[in-house]
């Protein structure tokens, strides 16, 4: 839609005096409903800058157009209480769409905006010697989802798996290892001995406080090189390492570079040497910490008593080895909400540093994920395991398909790439800072707006191609289309016959494609992408079943042939950018 809103917004503006045609694109929208046109300008934002009522304003764009000042693809105008509402000419706005779409292929919807510019992806982010629970599905998807969409706008992107391996967490687990530990259960239950161990130290310290004291003893001897306290560390990390690599191989998730916060411990000293000779360290009661009250923060501690980092002084300096490393245009964090005020301290501290690019550093929120009501908590061991979660969608869909189509090929892949989509698709449905009550029932779902549903309408495409190719429809690819299925008319004129309203309804979602992966890059929101899926995928139902696709007239079945195929792409170029698999079959 958007190569009209460009020309539309040309033709609108040379009707105007004073108001450029970028701003003219700014305010065209898609109305909620066909009755009101297919473009819709609101003119209340002119008003002023034109001295007059956006209803008169209306009338007057509506009478210069339908006097004959017209962009050839628009068919009709009509002004309604202050509002331009625009028709598009059917058969000009087939011929531009979707042939576009079908010589763009896999490169539909992408852009080369980003060309030249790096972002640095921060997401996933789990803690070593912790289960990879529901909780962290979150910044997993929604960080690789950016990823791809960044990348996808032409911008080199690194992503960052930036493990939480480092800390006093550690010294309670070597403290709970050494006293209860067994290193034949490790190697035999892996992370679940380590949670246990960990639930347990909490339980034991709630009697014995002496325990938090021996705790961050160990933490402080890691932290000064001993060798028994680095060795059990080093243990807990390649346990925890072998068990997250299952599920990122499960999600299709990789990363660029896997970093614990333990490998910025020797570029923590020259943080704390700056922030001290530019007089921003303070001293308290023997801690050390960044003064931001005139920011009304709370200060932001750096070192503790003894002399410990925190979470503060190895962000600050990741955040410098990233900038020196990859020249950053933008370095994303995707972490839940509850740490907004971490990131806004620490990104105060490096400006207040001296450092010009603080203003590049964006904090991604997103809604936490509850049990029930209640909060997970791997003190209290109170989490469901990622791993469980997939291994039941698998498990539900292989029972559906061996109910519905027992002879599906390579099945145990289809259940595969469906229940894991489907548990994808889920936490990405929603507007990424609301809150999440985890249901099995709801993410076990596959009824109504789904990542199944979304698929099965991708199976669906292709199966009318096949069946298309099966008639001998597309033996000849057409010059004009190097990626299409090809039709045996001329390009001209091949798609005149889709001017229904189904038909058109879906050449205009598809349309639609290339601008919202943009919004969702601009608004940092995958749903965009999600939700347009679910549209898109709904259009193409309507279209499946009002309109029949392997009809005698050759012409008109080679038209919607192709137009499914441009369905086909979108679905595939979209539901590749949120990073689920798309069966040719179902």
């Amino acid at each position: 839609m958007d190569q009209f809103k460009h020309r539309i917004a040309a033709n609108v503006a040379s009707l105007l005096e004073g108001i450029p045609a970028e701003e003219i694109r700014g305010l065209l929208e898609v109305p909620p409903g066909p009755a009101m046109g297919d473009l819709s300008l609101p003119c209340f934002k002119l008003s002023k800058a034109l001295r007059k009522s956006p209803t008169a304003i209306a009338e007057e764009l509506a009478d210069g157009i339908q006097g004959g000042n017209r962009e050839n693809v628009i068919a009709n105008v009509s002004a309604v209480s202050g509002y331009l509402n625009i028709r598009l000419d059917r058969t000009a706005a087939a011929r531009e769409v979707l042939p576009g779409i079908l010589s763009s292929g896999e490169n539909y919807g992408s852009q080369t905006a980003g060309e030249g510019k790096t972002i640095v992806i921060d997401f996933s982010s789990p803690n070593i010697a912790k289960p990879f629970h529901v909780g962290h599905l979150r910044s997993t998807v929604i960080g690789a989802a950016l990823y791809r969409i960044f990348n996808f706008l032409g911008y080199r992107c690194v992503g960052i798996n930036h493990l939480g391996d480092w800390g006093t967490q550690f010294g309670k687990l070597i403290t709970a290892y050494r006293r209860w530990g067994d290193s034949a259960k490790l190697e035999q239950g892996a992370i679940d001995e380590l949670l246990g161990l960990y639930v347990r130290f909490h339980e034991e310290a709630e009697r014995d406080p002496a325990l938090e004291e021996e705790a961050r003893a160990w933490f402080a001897k890691m932290e000064r090189g001993d060798e028994e306290a680095l060795a059990l560390w080093r243990k807990f990390v390649d346990v925890s390492l072998a068990e997250f690599a299952k599920i990122y191989e499960l999600l299709g998730v990789t990363f660029d570079f896997v970093t614990g916060e333990s490998f910025y411990n020797d570029r923590m000293g020259p943080v704390i040497q700056e922030l001290k000779q530019k007089g921003l360290l303070v001293e308290d009661q023997g801690a050390w910490l960044v003064r931001l009250d005139d920011y009304d923060m709370a200060p932001a501690l750096m070192l503790k008593q003894d002399g410990s980092s925190l979470y503060h002084t190895r962000d600050v300096a990741a955040a410098i080895y990233r900038k020196d490393t990859y020249d950053f245009h933008k370095a994303i964090y995707v972490t839940d909400y509850s740490q907004s005020l971490h990131f806004r301290q620490w990104f105060k501290v490096v400006e207040l540093m001296g450092y010009d690019w603080a203003q590049d550093l964006v904090h991604v929120p997103f809604g936490r994920v509850s049990l029930e009501g209640a909060s997970l908590s791997t003190r209290k061991g109170n989490v469901v395991k990622l791993e469980e979660l997939l291994t039941q969608a698998i498990s539900k869909i292989g029972e559906i398909i061996e109910s519905k189509n027992p002879g599906l090929a390579h099945k145990e892949e289809v259940a595969r790439q469906v229940g894991v989509g489907a548990v994808i698709f889920n936490d990405l449905s929603g507007n990424r800072i609301k809150d999440i009550e985890f249901s099995w029932e709801d993410a076990l779902s596959f009824e109504g707006e789904t990542g199944p549903y979304v698929q099965y309408t991708y199976a669906r495409a292709s199966s009318v191609l096949r069946k298309g190719a099966g008639r001998q429809e597309q033996a000849a690819l057409s010059p004009e289309y190097p990626d299409g299925n090809g039709t045996n008319v001329e390009p001209d004129n091949a798609f005149d016959s889709l001017t229904g309203e189904a038909e058109f309804a879906l050449v205009k979602q598809l349309s639609l494609f290339p601008e919202k992966v943009e919004q969702a890059a601009a608004k940092l929101e995958p749903s965009i992408v999600t939700r347009y899926l679910v549209d898109a995928a709904q259009a193409f139902n309507r279209f499946y079943h009002d309109c029949p696709i392997l009809t005698e007239d050759r012409a008109l079945r080679s038209a919607r042939l192709a137009l499914v195929q441009c369905v086909q792409i979108t679905l595939r170029n979209g539901l590749s950018l949120i990073g689920l698999k798309f069966p040719e079959e179902m």
